[in-house]
């Protein structure tokens, strides 16, 4: 299975947040390919930068120490950007809607525990199970 983390379940898994559920985790850890998107790394400096999101790491260190521990960074390509726009407005944040199309884009599952993610038809796990 080839997983792309929503930037919450990023935040959950580098903090060994409960929240993670276990099937979650342990499919996290089985996987093919784990992608971490560059958007997350956006939302996570965005948020922590204006006081939003309070953090027990060092955000810059810890992705870099993922990509040790096999997990891969997705960048953001035009083709994104494009799919972003023809996106219905199921849901308001520009951060998800970029993870979605990149999910889209790429044949990934999202792992989420977002339920607006479901209505774009884009393959989830839920992240809290």
């Amino acid at each position: 299975m080839n997983l792309l983390l929503d930037t919450h379940t990023l935040i959950w898994w580098m903090e060994d947040s409960p929240r993670l559920g276990p099937v979650a985790l342990r499919t996290i850890e089985a996987a093919d390919t784990r992608l971490i998107s560059a958007v997350s790394a956006w939302e996570i400096s965005i948020k922590t930068a204006i006081g939003r999101l309070k953090l027990s790491f060092d955000p810059g260190e810890s992705i870099i120490e993922l990509t040790t521990r096999g997990f891969q960074p997705l960048c953001i390509k035009f083709r994104h950007a494009w799919t972003v726009g023809d996106l219905p407005l199921h849901h308001g944040d520009p951060f998800d809607r970029m993870l979605v199309a990149q999910a889209r884009c790429e044949n990934l599952t999202l792992v989420t525990a977002d339920e607006r993610i479901a209505a774009y038809g884009v393959p989830t796990l839920d992240a809290s199970r």
